[in-house]
């Protein structure tokens, strides 16, 4: 919107707007600021919209609209004006694309044969900019589909007059004006502010093929990355702009490294050497490369340990060529965490093959769950190399080892990469999966196997290889000699919204979504090519989303087109396009979840920007080495949230670069897991006492326990098992069931078919599939129009909407019979294990409009929602989601909970921080669960009637899991740690030390953001349960979040007949 200039023919009809004077204190009235706002505003566009939404007949399609306005302005209406117009009266201005068919008038379809001649969609206009779209690219989610700009307005004022119905619309406008006036800093301009907010709600059609049109400020030439400014010039030129507010809390430059090379202890054959210079260039080798192949050399098992992008891949692609070269029967298997990574290093084997002399024959195929059925049999007779991972290892390979033989016969080397990725439940399993592999090894000859590991940096590399793999020669290699850019690295701390003007932020300029989206259009403008990482995937498609709007706004289509996101559940086409479109370099930007956090080489990158803290240390330094990959200067960016973990490092960046890495943990003496492994095992070939080699002293005990024992003493599965005792365990503790999700949104229209385009798993589907509801896919908006929970099938229909939903939801979780019960140390209270229901209900949802800026909620799930306006609230019928699990629980005992009423305390937020205390000091804890407090029914004004026991109750994660009976186990002793951790700060309420992510009272997976919580309710609790001294008198009275209590006293959950109690 632009200041009037001098008077025009129609001065008259200008209304000016005043701001309002303060009359309590006349001496300091602010000079009033008088807006003449153009003629469009009130009368033409007005007048046109009353006309049109009073007729049965038309419809309020905004070229139908733009070009009546136009004839009573004599001159063209632009998108902007109107833009700005829907960012003062966001929940009154409709202003959307929608699709042609979806478009009716009294439920009337509008067809083609409708449209006014010479009404065009002015979203494209003849001066648009092209896009030089690279081959194999497309904008993302832009399919030859007809949209329709529509323009109406949502209000129902109850008049029948053309004349009143506009006078009670420029009413609204000038509050809206007046409002805006008011609330804009002494500093700023209000025009200014109002049409950087109009940006974002400028509609983005799905159809266009061609930018908006670039205003002359916006043309700017993007250079080729290797033409692109130094990362001290850009960050030089970040702090000139007028959005920078001291945002940059830390800097850290770290300099460059040059590179220690390696020597081999025997050279290299010339047509390796030769494939190594014409495939990846590489005439030297690095120090830890060397080291590595001269171990394997020597037949030792392996594990380098080393930064992101140092070459790890050499140190076992070598030796598999020299292993070739000697003997064409040689095979490999290498396994990978994901089927990315895999592609990636698939691709890379087979370019190092084909520059090799003697070995362009050598077959290698990718083995994972999308590899055809047909295609298997072939892969077994005649690949020498597979990619892998271990569920097919567990669930395709070792059932079928007699298919496998002859190629395990020949089989020199086995390589894990990434191992830092399996640790937990997972990695526990893991471990399992390789003692069956290297059984079957040995039965068919063949104990000459070697074993090689890749990982970023850990903690005690060789120790965890040993407990993975069952192996005791471990050459452990930690010195990195690859070279490294200069690179830089930021804690970027956004002004808090609380602390902002609230005119600024009610027109979205703030919170750590926008922060990060602004610096990564920033980087992109000037050739700077970057990821930004989210911590879960809601986040990454509404970054997505708004980078769509920003960039569309703003004219830049061709930087659109160069955008990508990328999450897990995205159909094998778009993640495979994704991939091809980011190692061929031709994405500015890539917006994903920590799926590629590992080492896919998705080419060159220059910079990482991480939405808050990504969990844990290890995954920040991981996430950060994905930039300067190839040896130039880079940066890292931590744009942190109000999220006391991102406090903590914002306020201490050092330990970012200095706190030690927390060590990996396996759990090998699981009975249950070990068990679940053994009757695979005794499957693939039946087990004797003698395999306690491989799977450890309790084998012994389990097989006559669990496993069905034949007359010559060998050992075969239980009968409930067969035919298929691998289809009983889920080795990464997801559920099994998924929801497939189909676009219709073409089907009834000429060759239009539903399309997949993505499965999620029940435990995601119950949360966003319900209908009425938006669902995001690519940074692309979705209405959900039909649900069937029965085949597991949603059918979505595509619509660009500028607001998003929240589903309204609880989760009881119940104890409900106990199996064991065991002593807490030298207390009288007990800790309980059994049966846990876990029910999920969602029975309604909010439609929120979508000014995702908003938002300064500590939790993570609903970063994007506080402080935005709710337009409805819809109930929904959904069936619940119940899972039957096992858990563990103590109760709250009956006095304390006394001590506490009288003293104030809200007992779910002792609760709450209780519980996070106990799993913070439990290794495998990320493959537990608790009941975590939401806020929102916390701290509600008025009264639940859904009350929950006074309990500490933890449960498995997934329904197969087995961690709650060993978490049980030590679950006295953890609650000493628990307390200890907690007792030991010095702090009243909290701190960096037991407000961090792996210490006291708050947890970085916590659902609810960590809002309830009170560190001093927590430690009574504890020290209840271990029946530690409590000085009732020195408890001080507690003041503050206070409501209605919706905890009562737990009561007894009846044990199974002949439970015994366990001592401590």
């Amino acid at each position: 919107m632009k200041r009037s200039a001098g008077s025009t023919k129609r001065a008259s009809k200008r209304q000016k707007v005043s701001s309002a004077t303060n009359t309590r204190n006349q001496e300091k009235e602010k000079e009033k600021e008088t807006l003449e706002w153009p003629e469009y505003f009130h009368d033409a566009l007005n007048t046109v919209l009353a006309f049109v939404s009073s007729r049965r007949h038309l419809a309020t399609t905004f070229s139908m609209i733009r070009s009546s306005a136009e004839g009573l302005l004599k001159r063209p209406l632009e998108l902007s004006k109107v833009a700005e117009l829907k960012a003062l009266l966001p929940d009154v201005v409709e202003f959307a694309y929608i699709p042609q068919i979806d478009l009716r008038i009294h439920g009337e379809t509008v067809s083609q044969q409708n449209k006014r001649p010479n009404s065009p969609d002015f979203t494209l206009h003849s001066q648009s900019l092209a896009i030089d779209t690279p081959s194999g690219s497309r904008l993302p989610g832009h399919e030859e589909e007809e949209h329709v700009l529509v323009l109406e307005f949502a209000e129902n004022f109850r008049t029948t007059k053309l004349g009143n119905l506009v006078d009670k619309r420029n009413q609204r406008f000038k509050d809206a004006v007046d409002e805006l006036v008011r609330a804009t800093p002494e500093a700023e301009v209000s025009m200014d502010l109002l049409q950087a907010a109009a940006r974002d709600h400028i509609p983005v059609n799905p159809s266009a093929k061609k930018a908006l049109p670039v205003n002359d400020s916006q043309n700017l030439i993007i250079p080729e990355p290797k033409d692109r400014p130094s990362i001290d010039d850009i960050l030089l030129e970040i702090r000139k702009q007028h959005w920078y507010k001291n945002q940059i809390a830390d800097r850290r430059t770290f300099k460059e490294k040059v590179a220690t090379e390696g020597l081999l202890d025997e050279p290299l054959s010339h047509t390796i050497q030769q494939a190594l210079r014409e495939s990846r260039n590489i005439t030297t080798l690095y120090y830890h490369q060397a080291a590595a192949i001269n171990a394997i050399a020597q037949r030792k098992h392996v594990i380098v340990s080393t930064s992101t992008a140092s070459g790890k891949s050499v140190i076992y692609q070598v030796p598999l060529l020299k292993f070739l070269e000697e003997n064409s029967s040689a095979t490999a298997i290498f396994i990978y965490p994901t089927k990315a990574l895999a592609q990636d290093q698939h691709t890379a084997l087979e370019q190092l093959l084909w520059a090799c002399p003697g070995l362009q024959h050598i077959k290698v195929a990718t083995y994972d769950g999308d590899t055809p059925q047909d295609h298997r049999r072939t892969i077994r007779e005649t690949a020498s190399v597979i990619f892998t991972n271990f569920d097919m290892l567990h669930a395709s390979i070792l059932p079928h080892e007699e298919l496998w033989r002859t190629f395990i016969k020949n089989l020199k080397l086995v390589a894990v990469d990434e191992l830092h990725y399996y640790s937990n439940l997972f990695g526990s399993h893991a471990a399992q999966i390789i003692r069956r592999f290297r059984r079957i090894c040995a039965a068919v000859g063949n104990q000459r196997v070697i074993f090689v590991s890749c990982s970023a940096t850990i903690s005690k590399p060789s120790q965890h290889m040993k407990r993975l793999f069952g192996v005791e020669d471990v050459e452990e290699i930690v010195e990195d000699g690859a070279p490294s850019g200069k690179k830089d690295y930021l804690v970027w701390d956004p002004p808090s919204v609380k602390d902002m003007d609230p005119g600024l932020a009610k027109l979205g300029q703030s919170g750590p979504m926008y922060e990060a989206i602004n610096l990564m259009i920033f980087l992109m403008m000037r050739g700077v090519r970057v990821i930004l990482f989210c911590k879960i995937r809601r986040a990454c498609e509404l970054a997505m989303k708004a980078l769509r709007q920003r960039l569309s706004a703003e004219g830049r289509l061709d930087v659109l087109v160069k955008v990508m996101p990328y999450r897990g559940g995205y159909s094998q086409e778009d993640r495979r396009r994704i991939e091809h479109e980011a190692f061929s370099g031709h994405l500015l930007g890539i917006v994903a979840t920590n799926a590629l956090e590992l080492g896919v080489d998705i080419g060159v990158l220059d910079a990482v920007i991480m939405l808050g803290f990504p969990f844990g240390i290890a995954n920040f330094r991981q996430q950060a080495g994905r930039a300067g990959r190839r040896s130039r200067d880079s940066l890292a960016v931590l744009v942190a949230e109000d999220l006391p973990i991102d406090r903590n490092y914002v306020e201490s960046p050092d330990k970012l670069y200095n706190q030690p890495i927390d060590d990996l943990t396996v759990d090998i003496e699981s009975k249950v897991i070990i068990e679940a492994h053994l009757q695979c095992a005794a499957h693939e070939m039946p087990l004797s006492k003698d395999d306690a080699f491989y799977f450890g002293a309790s084998l012994g005990e389990l097989c006559d326990s669990k496993l069905r024992k034949d007359k010559d003493g060998w050992y075969h599965p239980h009968p409930k098992f067969l035919p298929y005792p691998a289809k009983h365990i889920s080795i990464r503790g997801a559920d099994d069931d998924k929801y497939t999700i189909i676009d219709v949104t073409k089907v009834g229209l000429q060759n239009g078919v539903p399309r997949i385009i993505e499965e999620i798993e029940l435990s995601r589907a119950i949360f966003e599939l319900y209908e009425g509801g938006v669902f995001m896919h690519q940074g692309l908006t979705f209405i959900v129009k039909e649900v069937s929970h029965d085949t597991k099938v949603a059918r979505l229909v595509r619509a660009d909407v500028n607001w998003i939903t929240k589903p309204r939801d609880y989760t009881n979780v119940d104890a409900m019979q106990t199996h064991r019960i065991k002593e807490i140390a030298r207390s009288p209270h007990r800790a309980y294990f059994g049966r846990v229901d876990v029910t999920t209900v969602v029975f309604g949802f909010r439609k929120i409009r979508c000014v995702w800026t908003l938002a300064d909620s500590p939790s993570i799930s609903k970063l994007l929602f506080r402080g935005n306006k709710v337009l409805d609230v819809v109930d929904v019928d959904t069936p619940p989601y119940e899972r039957q699990v096992t858990g563990f629980w103590f109760d709250v005992p009956k006095d304390l909970l006394g001590l506490m009423k009288v003293k104030h305390f809200n007992f779910a937020e002792a609760i709450h921080s209780a519980s996070h205390a106990w799993m913070n000091r439990f290794a495998l804890s990320p493959d537990l669960r608790t009941e975590c407090k939401a806020a929102e029914k916390e701290y509600n004004k008025e009264e639940s009637q859904r009350k929950r026991p006074a309990r500490l109750i933890f449960y498995d994660a997934s329904r197969k899991g087995s961690v709650s009976a060993q978490a049980f186990d030590h679950s006295g002793e953890v609650l000493r740690q628990a307390h200890d951790t907690v007792e030991t700060c010095p702090c009243k309420d909290g701190c960096d030390k037991c407000k961090s992510n792996s210490k006291g009272i708050h947890s970085a997976t916590c659902s609810e953001g960590n809002v309830v919580a009170s560190k001093i309710g927590a430690l009574l609790i504890l020290k209840a349960l271990l029946n530690l001294d409590i000085d009732a008198n020195g408890v001080a009275v507690q003041f503050g979040s206070q409501g209605f209590e919706t905890i009562v006293e737990a009561m007894y959950i009846r044990p199974l007949d002949g439970v015994q109690v366990e001592p401590a």
